[in-house]
């Protein structure tokens, strides 16, 4: 019987590279082989508090130590582990433990109150970990397992849950093969010149699929050190680079943004080789930014939960192109697809704008106990990702925007991505987001939302750029100011909110 634990991505390096630093926060710095040790015995007290092979084990924490450790303790009893967003609701969690399944809940003693709270209204059994939780005795006290307990390949590893923009999340469920092999995959082909030796800042969110894989399994999966930033903060982000030598960095957009913004203020920059941004569309002129202000160049990506999550990465060996998310990963196809036929995935000529599909070693086993909502996702074998795009003749592939935020102004598309990408051209323009609202006479209205601050342009300035730079049908007839952008858990503008905020709820 074929046999396989995404467990092994940190197994093999505790005896392949033991006395490598694999983890730092703060003044906590563990080797492999010590961190592995580590997991083993948690795994033992998992398994003492009921946790079986198959069994969902939610956990609830920040990028700390703990983290690391109960997400592999989990996998090396036999568990699935269920990350939980850490901004969500008392109420909101339930929902998630109840949904999952979930035989326990593992939180961070900071989460403790709603975490207690949501496993009481879902009657799931909860265990503290970090300073002074119970976890962390049951951990003293337990004698390690000899190693992990391996599963079959096909077999659940994690459960994602989708951030439920429109109803009731939707648990994604990712085996581990999907796990492994886009942690190998993205470590060893689609970032050619990752080395052992590199340092990777983990400020993206574990709980989220891009710094778990990306940040997380494809490094430990080549041996590299992790530093982890327990909460993302662009001036502490900076400091902590530089003071751990770190050469490499993954973040969304909005982090870019504001390291360049703190790049200016900063007593030292850090060395950076290689950045990967994904999550949402990098801006080109932020980009260009970023690599001005760090010397380092940025790679942008795509991927999504259910794509475990990477699908295609600008990559060294083939070429890059700023503006674009790349090639697919090795043994992974991204193709486009006609968004009208539902029933059947219909492939558009290179150039054409429709539907992005995926499909591969990566895509997910399907939403749990939703096999209605998996059979709409998962078309003749592709993944149907809700996202636009095109492929060029080069086979670079462009993410135009996400289908729910296209803006149909008087019977004409405009894609929000476009007209953000010209503003943040203009001068003192630095943060920006573009929506759509309703409007009697044009269906929809394009809406500039616009971060405040020293030296940024005045509304009718930036509509008269927006004018100079932008066709007819797509410059903003209105501009609004805030003093910053909503962002997700995963630091992801919530337009939906802009939405409802300048113009009704749609």
């Amino acid at each position: 019987m074929t046999t396989l634990s995404l467990a092994s991505i940190l197994a093999e390096p505790a005896w392949r590279r033991p006395d490598k630093t694999a983890l730092v926060e703060g003044g906590r710095r563990l080797t492999f082989a010590e961190l592995w040790h580590q997991v083993l015995k948690q795994a033992s007290a998992l398994i003492g508090l009921g946790v079986r092979p198959g069994d969902p084990v939610a956990l609830m924490c920040p990028n700390t130590t703990e983290f690391p450790r109960a997400y592999y303790a989990i996998l090396a009893a036999g568990g699935v582990v269920v990350p939980v967003h850490l901004l969500l609701t008392a109420d909101e969690v339930a929902t998630v433990l109840r949904d999952s399944g979930a035989r326990l809940l593992i939180a961070h003693t900071g989460c403790a109150p709603a975490a207690t709270a949501a496993a009481e209204h879902a009657d799931v059994p909860v265990v503290t970990a970090g300073p002074d939780g119970r976890l962390e005795e049951l951990t003293d006290r337990a004698d390690p397992l000899p190693t992990f307990v391996t599963r079959k390949p096909e077999d659940p590893a994690v459960i994602f849950y989708t951030s439920g923009t429109t109803g009731t999340p939707k648990g994604a469920v990712l085996s581990h093969l999907n796990l492994v092999m886009n942690a190998t995959v993205d470590a060893y082909d689609a970032r050619e010149e990752i080395r052992r030796d590199d340092v990777v800042l983990a400020s993206l969110p574990l709980f989220h699929t891009f710094g778990q894989t990306v940040s997380m399994n494809a490094t430990w999966r080549v041996g590299a050190t992790v530093v982890l930033l327990p909460r993302f903060d662009p001036d502490a982000a900076i400091a902590l680079m530089a003071e751990e030598a770190v050469t490499t960095f993954h973040g969304v957009p909005t982090m870019y943004l504001t390291l360049v913004e703190a790049a200016a203020r900063a007593e030292r920059l850090p060395k950076l080789r290689r950045c990967v941004s994904g999550g949402a569309s990098l801006p080109v002129p932020v980009l260009e930014r970023f690599e001005a202000a760090f010397g380092a160049k940025v790679l942008e990506g795509y991927g999504l939960s259910e794509t475990s999550p990477v699908a295609s990465v600008n990559q060294l060996m083939i070429g890059t192109k700023p503006g674009t998310v790349g090639h697919p990963l090795w043994g992974v196809d991204v193709e486009i697809a006609d968004p009208d036929v539902v029933d059947a995935v219909k492939l558009l000529p290179r150039g054409e704008l429709g539907e992005i599909v995926i499909r591969g070693h990566n895509v997910f086993t399907g939403y749990l106990n939703r096999p209605e909502e998996t059979a709409a996702a998962v078309v003749d074998g592709w993944f149907r990702t809700g996202d636009l795009g095109r492929k060029d003749d080069e086979g670079f592939i462009s993410i135009v925007d996400r289908t729910k935020d296209l803006i149909i102004r008087g019977g004409f598309n405009v894609y929000p991505r476009e007209v953000e990408d010209v503003l943040l051209r203009m001068p003192g323009v630095t943060a920006a987001a573009v929506v759509g609202v309703p409007d009697e006479l044009h269906g929809e209205e394009i809406v500039a939302v616009v971060v405040s601050g020293e030296g940024v342009p005045s509304a009718d300035a930036i509509l008269e750029y927006g004018k100079e730079h932008l066709g007819r049908h797509k410059y903003p007839r209105r501009v609004e100011f805030v003093e910053a952008l909503p962002l997700g858990p995963s630091h992801k503008v919530l337009k939906r909110e802009l939405r409802d905020r300048f113009g009704g709820a749609k």
